[in-house]
């Protein structure tokens, strides 16, 4: 059995059980196939005193076997607002000495980081220490954010000089890699995995009639969901904007962030507040209700890799309406996927419209996510290790 460290500070942990599911569920995977043993890194970062909305993840510092991985969360040190330029040396002093620890007691076979930036230069002087193999991934905002930031593109490109292998969500993220710097010849695509038996058409009226009785929407009128972090990037403000222009349409939020006052604002201002649905964060038990309730999945996102939620939405029977951001032309291919948009209210307005009027039904919808499940995630991805092992 070959071993691999993973560094990645995406990863779901007691005080934030939602962050990183995604990493975690492709980690599990990986390791639930029986050739690969899989120790996670999850640095977590502290300021010095750890006070206010830090405070509760030092009882997140916990350590153990989760779901067939070996999970590690030190303590790095986070100067708040100012430490980007430092974080990959904190996280490298607070993991190293776990990551030599580990490697002394049963060698690993290789390092490998779930995040370009912080977690990829990190990565890269822990696999300079041990001397290992190194692989990074690219999921979206780690190149688009990070990579226009000087200071980070410098490390980033140093830390993919260095690795054997680069992994990107999809292929218009690999082509923003190499746009940036980072050695095209080394990128592979890595799509999404998908927990099918939780994510399929649940049936839209139950679906329906079940969001009315524990979450107050009503039954009547399409449901338009728009699932991601409630910040800027998302875009959910076009959303909201369009909703004037699509009467008794209701719209359910999913997501947490920063953007929640500047939204229910913006739809009392509208006169659609009463449409509009804070649902916070979802689990996985409660998010295939809301999309398989959905008439359509709304995110208008002004960068993306690939995002988990067009899959989920996909495979639940619910069509997209997004703009070209990442791969979304990598999932809609045809109409019976949905629509990509411009970034704009009346531009959704329209793509709604369309996708409500040709009512595809939700079997043909969901076959567009056919080919994504953690399964083959993990079987790629295995190839993929052992492709740069020799």
């Amino acid at each position: 059995m070959k071993r691999l460290l993973s560094i990645a500070t995406l990863y779901p942990n007691a005080h934030n059980p939602r962050f990183g599911t995604f990493v975690a569920r492709q980690l599990e995977a990986l390791a639930a196939r029986g050739d690969w043993a899989v120790d996670v890194i999850n640095p977590i970062g502290l300021p010095p005193i750890a006070m206010g909305r830090y405070a509760p993840l030092l009882d997140a510092l916990i350590s153990g076997e989760e779901n067939g991985v070996t999970v590690h969360r030190p303590r790095f040190t986070l100067i708040p607002a100012v430490g980007g330029p430092f974080n990959p040396r904190m996280i490298c002093r607070a993991a190293l000495p776990i990551a030599e620890r580990l490697h002394a007691a049963q060698p690993f076979d290789l390092v490998d980081a779930q995040f370009f930036y912080p977690d990829g230069p990190a990565a890269a002087a822990i696999a300079r220490a041990l001397g290992l193999p190194l692989s990074i991934k690219a999921r979206g905002a780690d190149i688009s954010h990070w990579g226009a930031k000087p200071y980070a593109l410098r490390k980033m490109r140093s830390a993919a000089d260095q690795a054997a292998g680069l992994l990107a969500v999809s292929r218009a993220l690999g082509n923003d890699m190499a746009t940036i710097g980072l050695p095209a010849e080394k990128i592979t695509v890595h799509y999404t995995g998908l927990d099918r038996s939780r994510f399929r058409p649940l049936g839209r009226a139950a679906c329906r009639t079940r969001l009315a009785r524990e979450r107050g929407i009503p039954a009547e009128g399409p449901l338009l969901a728009s699932v991601g972090a409630l910040i800027p990037r998302k875009g959910q403000r076009f959303v909201i904007e369009a909703l004037p222009a699509l009467p008794g349409a209701q719209l359910a939020l999913v997501g947490t962030g920063t953007d929640k006052v500047m939204l229910e604002q913006l739809a009392r201002n509208l006169g659609v507040a009463q449409r509009v649905h804070f649902l916070g964060s979802l689990d996985h038990a409660s998010l295939p209700v809301v999309l398989s309730a959905a008439d359509a999945m709304v995110l208008p996102s002004a960068s993306e890799g690939l995002a988990n939620a067009w899959v989920e939405a996909l495979a639940c029977g619910t069509p997209l309406v997004i703009t070209d951001a990442g791969g979304a032309r990598e999932l809609v291919a045809d109409d019976s996927a949905g629509r990509i948009v411009e970034r704009n209210a009346p531009a959704i307005v329209q793509g709604v419209r369309e996708v409500l009027a040709a009512a595809i039904p939700a079997e043909k919808v969901a076959a567009n996510a056919a080919r994504f499940s953690w399964e083959a995630n993990a079987a790629a991805l295995a190839e993929y290790y052992a492709g740069l092992l020799g």
